[in-house]
């Protein structure tokens, strides 16, 4: 019995061993395609493994971006993004910080929409006393707020018809 289960093993090949980076920090990763062609899956699945995802969990990343061409990775250990980004970029995959942002200016985001923060807790479903709290520097927003207003910065229209669509539709 032993020797049938150690030939079928010789059949599978020899095992690559994936060498782990020990040290940095964990991050969450968004992968593209770097261009038209089909993306080094097992080269980027590897990259993915080696900072601490599954081997399962990156092969699933890597279908979805071939299926997608995206794909959101978390990543437990990242030496740098730099390191990172080029080793996927070897595989033809362009890797980018999803991280929000660690602050968020409230009040110039307001004033650059030229709204009151009545106006702008009403348009994006705040509270006003939040707003203000956040404006006035007693606050600091968390992760999901920071996101949010994150979004808000990067396209307040299309977060406002996602909020609250028009009348009628």
């Amino acid at each position: 019995m032993a020797s049938s289960l150690r030939a079928d093993f010789a059949r599978l090949g020899p095992i690559r061993a994936v060498d782990l980076v020990f040290s940095g920090s964990p991050g969450v990763f968004v992968l593209r395609r770097l261009d038209d062609r089909r993306p080094g899956t097992v080269d980027g699945a590897l990259a993915l493994a080696r900072r601490g995802m599954t081997l399962p969990r990156a092969k699933r990343a890597m279908e979805e971006l071939v299926e997608t061409g995206r794909s959101f990775v978390e990543l437990p250990t990242v030496e740098d993004a730099a390191t990172l980004t080029d080793d996927l970029a070897q595989a033809g995959i362009a890797a980018a910080p999803a991280d929000p942002p660690r602050t968020v200016d409230v009040r110039a985001l307001r004033e650059r929409l030229k709204l009151s923060r009545e106006q702008f807790a009403t348009r994006f479903g705040l509270e006003i006393e939040t707003v203000r709290n956040w404006a006035m520097g007693r606050r600091e927003p968390d992760t999901t707020a920071r996101s949010y207003l994150h979004a808000i910065a990067n396209d307040p229209e299309l977060v406002e018809r996602a909020f609250a669509p028009t009348p009628g539709e």
